[in-house]
């Protein structure tokens, strides 16, 4: 039987969790089917996702309806085993014992989906080796 702690947390931290953070955590929730839990949250969220990330996550098949920007917590940084911070620089609070990675990443505010799409495409290739690395399927370390 499987237990919660044997499967790793990763939450996803940015500003506003309307943009990278909810493609990260959608990418993936995706790709792992139940591998890895997945959270995201910001330290000033949205009022909404940023429709613009919508629509390219659409193209590929993934919807975030039901997904709304969500304020970062205490808890949520305790129960994740990594941190993947984008851009929230120091309004991320770092607390020991948690392995943080920061992904350098362009903001989509303000872009169009054509604009998005590429940094779509990167968190994706950024998520699938972090999936390999935590899954045991590859021996690389995760890009940070």
């Amino acid at each position: 039987m499987t237990t919660a702690a044997a499967v790793p947390e990763v939450l996803f931290v940015c500003v506003h969790n309307a943009g990278r953070s909810q493609m990260a955590a959608a990418l993936l929730a995706h790709h792992a089917n139940g591998a890895v839990r997945v959270t995201s949250a910001g330290s000033a969220p949205a009022d909404s996702i940023n429709p613009a990330v919508r629509e390219v996550m659409a193209e590929i098949g993934l919807t975030l309806n039901t997904e709304f920007p969500k304020r970062l917590t205490t808890e949520a940084i305790e129960a994740a085993d990594v941190v993947i911070t984008m851009g929230c620089g120091d309004a991320c609070p770092v607390f020991p014992g948690k392995r943080y990675l920061d992904w350098e990443l362009t903001d989509p505010a303000g872009k169009t989906a054509e604009q998005i799409r590429p940094i779509r495409d990167d968190i994706d290739a950024r998520v699938r080796h972090l999936l390999a690395e935590l899954t045991g399927t590859s021996t690389e370390a995760a890009t940070s």
